[in-house]
């Protein structure tokens, strides 16, 4: 275990637990893994901690994006005591879905979201990983909407400065442990 100490503030674990890997995806980006961080109990326990925290009481179920936002909300939920909600790409899931369409820097993709998941007026705090242009996590607020569930906030681990992803999520809450200077 890389011994995390309790007195360390999340954003300066996050700087030691995280790889910066140059030129991925793509020349010119550094990307910040977080695998280190989901494999640290310690860590992976304080990261999700911090994300919930400040929802405590104001959710009934927890929502992941998929694929790393998956690892928060399972943990999150088994945390808080609360289930699970699966957000995937299209074509993934196996009953009556919703779904949204969004945009990407070179075209579109889609999420969806079982139509009998989550009933409405449920709570649901939406999880990932990275907010950048705001693209992915707006669509999973728009389909979560569609169901008639209310949106408690929306937790990420990192949020890529200058990407203005917060402007997609306009009237949400939004926590972000970390701004990540580009």
């Amino acid at each position: 275990m890389l011994g995390v100490t309790t007195s360390e503030s999340i954003s300066d674990l996050l700087d030691r637990l995280c790889k910066i890997v140059p030129d991925y995806p793509q020349p010119g980006i550094s990307f910040k893994d977080l695998t280190p961080v989901f494999a640290d109990p310690v860590g992976l326990r304080r990261m999700v901690d911090e994300l919930i925290a400040p929802f405590e009481g104001q959710f009934d179920i927890v929502a992941g994006l998929e694929a790393r936002g998956f690892v928060l909300a399972a943990a999150a939920a088994y945390a808080s005591g609360k289930g699970m909600l699966t957000i995937r790409k299209a074509g993934k899931l196996p009953r009556e879905v919703y779904r949204d369409e969004y945009t990407l820097e070179y075209g579109t993709s889609c999420l969806e979201v079982h139509k009998d998941e989550v009933a409405p007026g449920t709570r649901v705090l939406i999880l990932d990983d990275v907010l950048a242009t705001g693209g992915t996590v707006g669509s999973a607020v728009r389909l979560i909407e569609q169901t008639g569930a209310l949106i408690a906030g929306v937790g990420v681990v990192l949020e890529l400065d200058g990407l203005n992803g917060r402007d997609q999520l306009t009237g949400h809450e939004v926590l972000s442990l970390q701004l990540v200077h580009s």
